[in-house]
């Protein structure tokens, strides 16, 4: 026997003759069309240095991190793009942009109005990324088939630091691992996933010295004060406003009147609104009538719910309260959607129809996707959203509100060819467009950086991409973006 080999008879003596972990992936090859394609699933194992006493004590497997990832045949690495993805929740797995939007085959879903009942299906994406970038799909730990190892705790990725640094050193180990330092590299991110998204392109160069091409944001969540995570604060109210115009417009409660010139008139009265919320108990009769008026006439509720509700209507409280009058309640994150309740003096949305509308379709096709066409086989659950994920850490915002923004705007300081492209939803009332703009309005970097900034808005939701029209559409924008940040 080796001493290579003692050492490690040794070290599993040690382990209680336990093998440590291993990798655990799947690979099988496809085309699409003109594409030949290397497809590959799994898990893979994420771990940590441990220095005890000092002393460097190894690697130890902390995780088992789920990914997918899709290589186009006979490419050369050193000039083909290649692009990290994952969603957001805090809990997400990255199922909805692998299969509604970016990989090279995607979910029957149906839209608002007119969903696909089960069994659901799958259809050829045939405006796939892959066309123009190698794809990576990120599960972080808890969400899809990714767990904490034997006897680790996984609560130490349930927060902004640790969920960061884990989802990073998976995007390190594939990119080393696949040679692929020299290929032009972006990440693309939706919701929380642009709050981690934000996050990586700053941790990613300063840790790893990794510099990214570009960063994609699909309905980002930069600043949750924005977004009615900070209790009495004036910000949310009238950036979620053009949302409720066009939501009421949607719906038909706006007769004679054209969506954009509701939208706009709204995003007008942004500043007076907030002035008027700022005043609060001092705020004359007269303004404050002036008020419930205005508000309710753009919102297309009542104005004594207005001034019910104190002129802070509140999204999740405005979409059980617009359609009550139909015993409907209106989306969440897409607004299109309606759904019934079991009864109708609910204080706040009593769920968002949203989610069952897609959560079927998506969770059917990847279940067999997986098992069926990538032949990987695995009895665990995948959590499309996961279930254990609770007390999501902020511990770095204590006493303050979280806001990503700045560790975006350093790392466009720093690496001065960083792109970034956002994607945003018309009628996504969970991430405004207002609140996104608003956001990166308050992005500290130099005036000629801001030409490194292009927004794109879609007449759908925060996944903008269950509409077909626009699904068309964001993929041009998506293949235009990477073929112009690729510098090639």
């Amino acid at each position: 026997m080796t001493e290579e080999k003692k050492n490690e008879a040794a070290d599993e003596g040690k382990q209680g003759d336990k093998p440590e972990p291993s990798d655990d992936l799947k690979t099988t090859h496809h085309t699409l069309g003109d594409l030949s394609y290397t497809a590959t699933t799994g898990r893979i194992v994420l771990r940590e240095e441990v220095t005890e006493e000092e002393k460097y004590n190894g690697r130890k497997p902390k995780a088992e991190v789920s990914v997918t990832y899709y290589v186009l045949d006979g490419a050369d690495v050193t000039s083909r793009p290649v692009t990290f993805a994952f969603n957001g929740g805090p809990g997400s797995s990255s199922v909805w942009l692998h299969m509604g939007l970016l990989g090279p085959r995607r979910v029957d879903s149906g839209d608002a109005g007119n969903p696909t009942p089960p069994p659901y299906g799958l259809l050829d994406n045939e405006e796939t990324l892959l066309r123009h970038s190698d794809l990576v799909f990120i599960d972080p730990v808890s969400t899809g088939y990714s767990r904490a190892v034997e006897g680790e705790k996984a609560k130490d990725y349930h927060g902004f630091t640790g969920d960061i640094e884990s989802v990073a050193e998976i995007i390190r180990l594939w990119t080393t691992r696949h040679n692929r330092w020299l290929s032009p590299k972006f990440i693309i991110g939706e919701s929380y996933g642009g709050t981690r998204g934000a996050g990586l392109a700053d941790y990613l160069q300063n840790r790893y010295g990794m510099f990214l091409n570009g960063v994609m944001f699909i309905a980002p969540a930069f600043n949750l004060e924005a977004l009615y995570l900070a209790k009495r604060s004036d910000v949310p109210d009238p950036l979620f406003l053009p949302t409720y115009a066009a939501t009421s417009h949607y719906h038909g409660l706006q007769e004679g009147r054209e969506l954009d010139e509701l939208v706009a008139e709204a995003r007008d009265y942004t500043d007076e609104y907030r002035s008027v919320l700022a005043k609060g108990q001092n705020l004359a009769p007269e303004e404050r009538a002036a008020a419930v008026a205005k508000i309710a006439s753009l919102a297309g509720v009542s104005e004594e719910y207005v001034d019910r509700a104190n002129l802070r209507l509140e999204h999740t409280r405005y979409y059980a309260e617009l359609l009550r009058h139909k015993k409907l309640v209106t989306g969440r994150l897409d607004t299109r959607f309606t759904g019934p309740a079991d009864h109708h003096i609910h204080e706040q949305m009593p769920y968002d129809p949203f989610m069952p509308a897609i959560g079927g379709p998506y969770t059917a096709a990847l279940q067999y996707y997986l098992h069926a066409e990538l032949e990987y086989e695995n009895d665990a659950v995948y959590e499309t959203i996961s279930r254990v994920i609770e007390n999501w850490s902020f511990k770095e915002f204590e006493g303050k509100a979280v806001d990503v923004i700045d560790k975006l705007g350093n790392a466009m300081r720093v690496n001065q060819a960083l792109q970034v492209h956002v994607a945003m939803g018309r009628y996504d009332g969970g991430v405004p467009i207002e609140a996104i703009e608003y956001t990166l309005d308050h992005l500290e970097i130099p005036l000629e950086a801001r030409e490194r900034i292009e927004t794109k808005s879609y007449p759908a939701g925060h996944m903008m991409y269950v509409h077909e029209p626009s699904r068309v559409q964001q993929s041009a924008d998506l293949a235009d973006f990477v073929g112009r940040a690729s510098n090639r």
